[in-house]
């Protein structure tokens, strides 16, 4: 039981948690988007093991900055399956990734969150994120803009 590297056999229950993160049509890029993360030199992807069954995943991306020392990590996406919810799996993840972060020099770890995401907000409110505001995107998939 615990954090361990993503396996490209764990496609089937990383799918299946970006499905309850809000992300339902994964399927036909995954397995080349698991092996593409788990050859990254700057990205971690991360499973947490509950007896023989998976229970989170968290990714995350190592981006350096160009005006200050430290680089920054950014948690990609993060979701600990339903049925686990509230047993302590997210905060371990958290603090594993922070461990991470720490070694790799970086001076923050950036998480973007849907407002809609209430609980999730509080959970990174209580490992002491704060709200840092505006986060702007450029949609890329309009060809004229």
């Amino acid at each position: 039981m615990g954090i361990r590297k993503a396996r490209p056999d764990d496609l089937p229950v990383i799918k299946e948690l970006l499905r309850q993160l809000g992300y339902p049509d994964t399927g036909p890029f995954l397995a080349n988007r698991i092996l593409q993360l788990l050859d990254h030199p700057d990205a971690e992807l991360l499973v947490y093991e509950h007896g023989e069954t998976v229970a989170a995943v968290m990714s995350i991306h190592f981006i350096p900055q160009i005006a200050l020392q430290g680089d920054f990590a950014r948690i990609s996406y993060f979701a600990v399956d339903e049925k686990f919810r509230s047993q302590g799996i997210g905060r371990k993840m958290e603090q594993y990734c922070t461990r991470l972060a720490r070694k790799r020099n970086c001076d923050r770890i950036e998480i973007h969150s849907h407002s809609l995401r209430e609980a999730a907000h509080r959970f990174y409110f209580r490992q002491g994120y704060i709200e840092w505001p505006k986060y702007l995107i450029k949609p890329l998939q309009n060809p004229d803009v």
